[in-house]
């Protein structure tokens, strides 16, 4: 197989020499917080993506976040998405992962109807996902939860604003916080969850200047999703950063890559190259028999004519 395991000898020199970092901790991200340096977090979905975001220092935390329904599972939302599924997915991103800080999305229904559940949950992704905390989307409604979760040991980030898991009651995925009786809502619900002990909170879709208001209030780091560019840090979804989906692109998102069309033109080489036979080629890229080990094997079987 071509998918071995690679040796360190055999990997390109650069990706030798990669800086080694200690890995993250809530400590070290408040420490990055206070010192105004931005904090990095990407979403990884498997193996792979976990070790890319591992193969840069500069990236703080590896989120794996419930929008693999959509970009890894196809389904239409993340409400879809079970327990089962995020556990299978967190291993194998905590396989790939060194420095960054491991935070897992709890699937919709896992922390909703009581807080014995979600405490059950949240340790099964701990244990048995293997990640560093967990994220959960809510305002006060869900303060208890966290005051648990974090009373039982299991960091919390909270997340604010837009509620992906609950597009269907916001009427879809809409801007939170325009008017001023939404934004004082939000900001009840980021003060609430900071005192029931969120280490860190991701504010998504609110405008601008709520992002900066809620941040500069809050003593703990906020990671901002469409929520301007004054928040603790940043972050976006792998398929939307490496423009890999090709579904609907929201404004805050930028394409720091073009993996799609590095992708299709590779297969499309590759289709060409096996159908004009010039892959795999007769002399690099095939294996051969000892002559005389062949002209015995053609002996013993009898002959062999085309």
């Amino acid at each position: 197989m071509s998918v071995r395991p690679p040796k360190e000898r055999d990997m390109p020199e650069g990706e030798r020499s990669i800086a080694v970092r200690k890995k993250v901790t809530i400590q070290s991200l408040q420490s990055q917080r206070a010192a105004k340096v931005p904090i990095t977090m990407m979403t990884a979905y498997d193996y792979p993506t976990g070790l890319a975001c591992s193969s840069n220092p500069d990236i703080d935390i590896t989120l794996v976040g419930d929008s693999l329904a959509q970009v890894c599972l196809g389904y239409a939302s993340t409400t879809q998405l079970t327990l089962t599924e995020m556990i299978h997915h967190t291993r194998a991103v905590a396989r790939g992962t060194t420095h960054p800080f491991l935070v897992a999305d709890m699937p919709f229904g896992t922390y909703q109807i009581s807080t014995a559940d979600a405490i059950t949950n949240a340790i099964r992704l701990v244990q048995d996902g293997r990640v560093d905390a967990v994220k959960l989307e809510g305002g006060v409604e869900i303060v208890e939860i966290v005051r648990k979760l974090t009373q039982a040991g299991i960091p919390v980030m909270a997340h604010v604003g837009l509620l992906p898991q609950r597009h269907i009651a916001m009427s879809g995925y809409k801007v939170q916080g325009r008017s001023v009786e939404s934004a004082q809502r939000v900001v009840r619900d980021a003060l609430a969850l900071q005192e029931a002990g969120a280490f860190s909170m991701v504010v998504e879709a609110v405008p601008k200047e709520l992002g900066k208001y809620i941040t500069d209030r809050l003593k703990i780091p906020t990671i901002g999703i469409g929520a301007g560019p004054w928040t603790s840090g940043q972050v976006l979804v792998w398929d939307d950063a490496m423009g890999t989906w090709s579904g609907h692109k929201a404004k805050f998102v930028r394409r720091f890559a073009d993996l799609k069309s590095t992708r299709e033109a590779g297969l499309k080489n590759y289709a060409d190259a096996v159908r004009d036979r010039t892959f795999p080629t007769e002399d690099t890229e095939s294996y051969t028999m000892d002559k005389l080990e062949w002209a015995r094997f053609i002996e013993e079987e009898g002959g062999y004519t085309v």
